[in-house]
Order: structure tokens, then C-alpha cells, then sequence
């Protein structure tokens, strides 16, 4: 592992907001500050191919990375795009080799994804609203 690449996995693995690459090259050039973005991205998405993060394809915006590999489910705010792990829930146990005749497929994985209004949305609506 590279001195760049041990930067970037430390970095996502210090925080819960789900940052985009954007956001992580910006932590990271703070430590490593002749980085260039272009080897944010490419660590970021061979570390999500080797397993030691996930990188996340949210509906309606930009990819985030989570440097929590294990299986989680995450919710986002519809308002402000917020990600957040969801703990405390079981992954669903899916009857793969049922799913699998069905549809012809071999089942690689399964994402569910949650969208709600996170509580600092919430708060900004005022009180009783949404209620």
C-alpha cells in the first residue's frame, strides 16, 4: 500500500459523512498537499474494487465512499443529499439460489437503499412540520 493510498483509506475511515472523492481530496491534501485528484479517484475507486471500502451509487447524486466495508444499509436526505449509516437493522437475508433460478442471473449483490429527511432538514422546516 502507497503512502497516498494508506492517507486516503486513514482519512475516509476518520469520518461518517460519506464524502465524495471531491471532498476526500480536500481532507487529503491537507496531509499530502501535492496530491492531484486524479489519484484520489483512481485510489479511492481500486480500494471499492479490492473490498476496503464501499463505494456508494446514491440515486440523484454523486458517488460517495464509505471506509466501512462491512454489509450495512445507509439512508439519505432527498433535501441535502446527507448519507448516514443505518445500524442496528440486519441485512435483509435474500433467498439467493431462489432468485437466482428465477431470473436467470448469478446474484453478484443487492443494494436497498432508504430516503428519508434527515433531522437537520427536519429542524430547518420548523416545528410541527412534516409531523
Amino acid at each position: 500500500m502507497t503512502r497516498q493510498r494508506a492517507v486516503i483509506l486513514e482519512e475516509l475511515r476518520g469520518v461518517t459523512t460519506h464524502p465524495t472523492a471531491d471532498e476526500v481530496y480536500e481532507m487529503v491534501r491537507k496531509r499530502i498537499p501535492r496530491i492531484s485528484l486524479a489519484t484520489v479517484y483512481r485510489n479511492l475507486e481500486l480500494m471499492a474494487r479490492e473490498g476496503l471500502i464501499q463505494r456508494l451509487d446514491v440515486a440523484g447524486g454523486p458517488k460517495r465512499y464509505d471506509g466501512d466495508p462491512g454489509l450495512h444499509y445507509h439512508v439519505r436526505c432527498v433535501r441535502c443529499g446527507r448519507v448516514d449509516d443505518v445500524h442496528g437493522i440486519p441485512p435483509v437475508d435474500l433467498p439467493q439460489a431462489r432468485l437466482e433460478q428465477v431470473t436467470g442471473y448469478r446474484l453478484l449483490a443487492h443494494r436497498l437503499e432508504f430516503r428519508g429527511v434527515c433531522p437537520a432538514c427536519r429542524g430547518a422546516e420548523g416545528p410541527g412540520a412534516g409531523s
